[in-house]
């Protein structure tokens, strides 16, 4: 599996912004769709939000609560977060993948499916 590069995280104060990228060889942009991931300590990966192949679905967490926005640019070859209205919750390293199934039902990670996973990972660190 080709691994993504995932950027633009940071230290930031809780109501505030930040824009997460990820980016990947184009083969990935063009098969799959891709999603956010996020693991706190102590816990589990979970899923945050999730875009289809050709953008025109997307899916969030229920925790998000409208607070995140997710894009793709196949021309590009990048991943967009945009995070908005960042609570403490939202510390967590993040990370992106591409594969059929990061969006619901399934809303994760399947392992050997073929799929392209885990960059290093992005630090968020939102503090009050």
């Amino acid at each position: 599996q080709v691994q993504m590069e995932e950027s633009g995280g940071g230290l930031v104060q809780a109501g505030g912004s930040l824009r997460l990228s990820c980016t990947a060889p184009k083969s990935a942009f063009d098969a799959y769709a891709m999603g956010w991931f996020r693991q706190a300590p102590g816990k589990e990966r979970e899923a945050v939000s999730c875009i289809s192949r050709s953008g025109g679905s997307t899916y969030y967490a229920d925790s998000i609560k409208g607070r995140f926005t997710i894009a793709r640019d196949n021309d590009k070859g990048t991943l967009y977060l945009q995070m908005d209205s960042l609570e403490h919750e939202e510390t967590a390293m993040y990370y992106c993948a591409a594969d059929f199934s990061v969006c619901p039902p399934r809303f994760r990670v399947v392992p050997n499916s073929g799929g392209f996973y885990w960059g290093q990972g992005t630090q968020v660190n939102v503090f009050s």
